[in-house]
């Protein structure tokens, strides 16, 4: 059942308002017009969101909302219209973003309230959830796709936004090439599926017309189509090999960092996979490939987070392993699952980059841990907005992630994925102990703060609490929604959703309670080792760190994957620039064939200039000579 209900445009009408506002007018009304405008427009593209989710609560299961904007592209028998959809899937994703990024937007107002260019961020921001907006709500690939390349660029405006430091520029430019590479592949497999069905005469990228001719996408081509799309998911949801961008991004504000990795850009290609589940349940070769690289980035991040100094890189290696989680679901056929930890996720982490951008606010930008200590009773809001969000993380029972993490765990192992199953186990255990190192190296034991600075140490005002506050509500009990089958409502988010992404179909029998338990106590053990190496001996890591010198610098170096990628792929491909292209072939070719012409048009001049004097004498001993070959030509035919 599909409803028109034109409301739809307005969630991306608002957004689109506030960027207008900020960038012509912004600056010249000032702080407290941006202040009003810059979250308010979210706030308010949040209520047609929750008016268009509560109408599909009502509608029979299947239904969706659709909105028709105009005909984009018409070439011959294909032709793209614009238009928004909001189904199940849809429906959950633009709650997500309009709710967890109008708090961080609201957020933002206390945060960034000394800032000079307080309307150029509100300006980016709302730019970024505007794209983010078109991604979820867009009804054919190609609008996702301009969506986004959409968080793309905000993503590269918003991590370079202080940038004067050389540094943040850098890692701007770095977050931008790097899923510039994973969008070529995005481009590929959007190619591939037109091929396609328009070798069967079906020219469409509509999702519900694909979805539809399915069965006309052979297994060939839907591995093909499906393994270049993961590629791009790979930059955008910063999955291995293309993740190096994600924790660099910190630098950029905290509110950025928080809309970044838990509402919008991150899980864009957890999205993108549900979304095309048809085409990827075509594809078990490409289903096991996105399981696998999930489940190792899960434990591969998961490792280097353990010894990271600096809050938000902690918090940014985290991300990128809950992301593996996500794929290691949509991977096994838990569509629903991997979605349901996308929403779970978007609670705790959202709130614990705000509490840690709280923290950072109150230590006058201090991110070292090293450097902090004993703040719970000096920041009591936000020790206990983060102390939750971190129950929520670590999957303890009763918090949101203990639901969807488990459903993931569950789907992976009755998938068939045994040792994919353990090693998400396994990254549960590391998960627990590199959060609580967090939350007992910031909130507790001896204070390291600076002497300058402990003085200074407060809460933040109410403009930022209150979403620490808000989020902490979702963290706890937003998980509920996903109970196990037979207690109170059950599974309800997988009934939701599973007219569009289909019924999870185990292949291998398990006990929910015991895969449970083995994840939960792997957990709790984590989180058992972090208090006795932080609070009951706090000697042990440094002993620890000195005996396995070589282990900890390897990971304290992020595996050295960026020195990695410098010597086998950024420094040959700038030599070929450099040597073969710019030396070789600019210079030498293009330019040696330009400059030669010039050359040999400026020698052709120079002789004709030496020859055209304009000297009357020389003219006249030029037609002599003339007419002296001429007469001796006629005498040499005529002796001859």
């Amino acid at each position: 059942m599909n409803v028109e209900f034109a409301a739809l445009a307005l969630i991306l009408v608002f957004p689109a308002l506030g960027v207008i506002f900020n960038l012509f007018f912004g600056a010249r009304l000032g702080r407290g017009a941006v202040n009003l405008v810059g979250p308010g427009v979210m706030f308010l593209a949040f209520a047609v969101s929750t008016w268009a989710f509560v109408k599909i609560l009502a509608m029979p299961a299947g239904g969706a909302l659709y909105c028709p904007l105009w005909r984009w592209i018409e070439a011959g028998s294909f032709h793209v219209e614009l238009g928004l959809r909001v189904d199940a899937l849809s429906g959950v994703m633009v709650m997500v973003v309009t709710g967890v990024g109008s708090f961080i937007h609201l957020y933002s107002v206390g945060y960034m309230a000394h800032d000079e260019d307080y309307a150029r961020f509100f300006t980016y921001m709302n730019l970024f959830a505007l794209s983010m907006l078109i991604l979820v709500l867009a009804d054919n690939i190609l609008m996702m796709f301009v969506g986004w390349e959409g968080v793309g660029l905000c993503s590269y405006l918003l991590i370079a936004f202080w940038y004067t430091n050389p540094e943040f520029a850098y890692n701007g430019r770095k977050a931008f090439i790097v899923n510039r590479i994973g969008d070529a592949g995005f481009v590929l497999g959007i190619l591939t599926i037109l091929s396609a069905l328009a070798h069967h005469g079906v020219w469409t990228l509509n999702f519900v017309e694909i979805q539809s001719h399915a069965g006309l996408i052979g297994t060939t081509a839907a591995t093909a189509a499906g393994l270049l799309l993961f590629l791009g998911a790979t930059g955008k949801s910063a999955q291995i090999p293309l993740y190096v961008w994600l924790p660099d991004a910190m630098v950029g504000p905290t509110p950025v960092s928080a809309l970044i990795h838990a509402a919008t850009m991150v899980t864009a290609g957890v999205y993108m996979v549900a979304r095309l589940n048809f085409l990827y349940m075509l594809a078990p070769d490409a289903m096991a490939v996105v399981a696998t690289i999930g489940a190792l980035t899960a434990f591969f991040a998961g490792t280097i987070a353990i010894v990271q100094p600096d809050i938000k890189r902690v918090l940014a290696y985290s991300t990128v392993s809950q992301l593996g989680y996500m794929f290691l679901g949509v991977g096994s056929g838990a569509f629903a699952a991997g979605i349901f930890h996308v929403m779970t996720h978007a609670f705790f982490k959202g709130l614990l980059f705000l509490c840690a951008g709280s923290v950072i606010h109150a230590l006058e930008g201090e991110q070292d841990m090293n450097k902090m200590g004993a703040l719970r009773k000096r920041l009591p809001i936000t020790f206990w907005t983060m102390f939750i969000a971190t129950l929520a993380i670590t999957a303890v029972p009763g918090f949101s992630g203990y639901f969807s993490k488990d459903l993931i765990l569950e789907g992976a192992y009755e998938s068939g994925h045994f040792w994919l199953w353990l090693l998400g186990a396994i990254t549960a255990g590391v998960t627990g102990f590199y959060m609580f190192r967090l939350i007992f190296m910031t909130f507790f034991g001896e204070s390291r703060v600076e002497a300058d600075k402990l003085h200074h140490v407060h809460e933040s005002p109410p403009v930022m609490t209150i979403p620490l506050i808000v989020l902490a509500v979702f963290a706890a009990i937003g998980g509920w929604v996903g109970l196990p089958e037979g207690l109170l409502w059950g599974d309800a988010f997988a009934r939701f959703l599973s007219p569009v992404v289909g019924n999870f179909k185990p292949a291998v029998e398990a006990s929910p309670a015991m895969l449970s338990a083995i994840a939960t106590g792997l957990g709790g053990l984590g989180i058992l080792l972090a208090y006795v190496c932080y609070l009951r001996m706090p000697g042990l890591p440094v002993i620890a760190a000195w005996r396995a010198k070589a282990l900890y610098d390897l990971l304290l170096e992020k595996y050295r994957i960026d020195e990695l990628y410098n010597l086998i792929v950024t420094r040959p491909l700038f030599f070929i620039s450099d040597q073969v292209l710019n030396r070789g072939v600019d210079r030498m070719v293009i330019d040696g064939a330009a400059n030669g012409a010039g050359l040999v048009v400026e020698a052709g001049g120079e002789a004709a200039r030496r020859a055209e004097t304009g000297n009357v004498q020389h003219y006249a001993f030029v037609y002599l000579l003339g007419v002296i070959g001429i007469v001796a030509y006629y005498l040499y035919l005529v002796i001859r």
